[in-house]
């Protein structure tokens, strides 16, 4: 193994969505980075992968995330405009389900409390606006303009590439086992080498529990499943609408998005949060034919033209914590690391800010934008 005693400023392990944001902000500062990955770049082995993920503000988990997605839509924008590549769309979102759900409840709790603008829809007007749909008599529907979806791999790609032109140096191929504080920062001990720098970031994403293990920090790993659906009558009746999020009387939440990969490639829906604990090792790539059974009858209910064969399906990771809420941190014990996980299903439209926020805390040791709710200190048991 070789040795490397070239000091970088920040390492930051891990590429994914929250590692490549962040080794592009650093960059942009003026940060010696150097980023570190076990896969290749915008790789399909983790959680930001699958082709879409949807954006949008009236965010029903809680509306203290309201102004960091207010911030990451500005960063959307901008990375859009800098890596010259859609990276996000503006759809539209619907959020349906009985007036009392979570789904339709917090969106417009978030929305009222942060003064988006929004429409709320019953259950007629629904299918005179969006003649897909058949939601129940009693469903309501919120209505966001500016929700839409975001390009996972695109996107990760876009901050690699603006991140090495920002002169990061950037490894791929190269699994990080280990690091350790010294008196003057880290060193982070790879399958190549040893490289040492004054703060270290870790976006471990479903690798977490093992390199995030010495902070007790509560990681649980879900395997999760993507499926693209062909409509009876082809996709044409499903391009240009809007993403959506569904929850039914016992609150199982399914979502999807508009036809956005041409007329082969299916409409993209799946359930949230019906996960079966994993670990990277040991997750189930297959998806099995009641897997695939059990989606249809599920959408089915409500976009009833969701009745075709599978086209493709995929499967993901979702790291959760214990209350579904992010860890952002430079960690209370380690004045020279910062950490950032558990993004529990909801994380990757917070993708660009994360990163702002991650460069702030590795040279700051501060910042500005309201992370309080993500503190570790409230999941680490003594």
């Amino acid at each position: 193994m070789a040795h490397a005693t070239s000091g970088y400023d920040v390492i930051v392990i891990g590429l994914g969505g929250m590692g490549s944001a962040a080794a592009y902000h650093l960059a942009a500062r003026g940060q010696r980075v150097l980023g570190l990955e076990k896969f290749t770049p915008a790789h399909d082995k983790g959680s930001s992968h699958g082709g879409s993920r949807i954006i949008r503000q009236s965010y029903f988990e809680d509306p203290a995330y309201v102004p960091l997605l207010l911030r990451s839509y500005e960063l959307w924008e901008k990375l859009a405009h800098d890596a010259e590549r859609e990276v996000y769309r503006l759809t539209g979102g619907l959020f349906i389900g009985p007036p009392d759900c979570l789904t339709v409840a917090g969106s417009l709790r978030a929305s009222r409390e942060w003064s988006l603008e929004h429409e709320v829809l019953d259950a007629g007007e629904l299918r005179r606006r969006f003649p897909n749909y058949t939601p129940n008599d009693g469903d309501l529907a919120v209505y966001e303009a500016k929700a839409g979806f975001a390009r996972p791999e695109l996107t990760v790609q876009a901050h690699i590439d603006l991140a090495l032109r920002a002169g990061a140096t950037l490894s791929f191929g190269e699994e990080v086992l280990g690091w350790k504080e010294t008196g003057t920062g880290v060193t982070v001990t790879t399958s190549r080498a040893t490289y040492s720098a004054g703060q270290v970031v870790i976006c471990p994403g479903a690798w977490a529990p093992q390199l995030l293990a010495e902070f007790g920090i509560p990681i649980t790993v879900e395997r999760q499943v993507l499926y693209w659906l062909e409509p009876v009558g082809g996709t044409a009746a499903f391009e240009g609408q809007p993403i959506f999020i569904d929850e039914n009387a016992s609150g199982m939440q399914i979502y999807g998005f508009p036809a956005i990969d041409g007329p082969a490639g299916g409409v993209k829906v799946a359930f949230f949060r019906k996960g079966i604990e994993c670990t990277p090792e040991t997750i189930d790539r297959v998806v099995h034919p009641h897997e695939i059974q059990e989606m249809r009858d599920r959408v089915g209910e409500l976009l009833p033209a969701l009745d075709g064969p599978s086209v493709h399906s995929a499967t993901c990771m979702y790291s959760n914590t214990p209350d579904q809420h992010f860890v952002i941190a430079r960690h209370p014990d380690c004045a020279n690391v910062t950490v950032a996980c558990g993004f529990s299903g909801h994380g990757f439209k917070f993708v660009p800010v994360v990163g702002e926020i991650l460069a702030d805390l590795a040279t700051d040791g501060r910042t500005k934008h309201p992370i309080k709710l993500f503190d570790p200190q409230r999941l680490v048991t003594v």
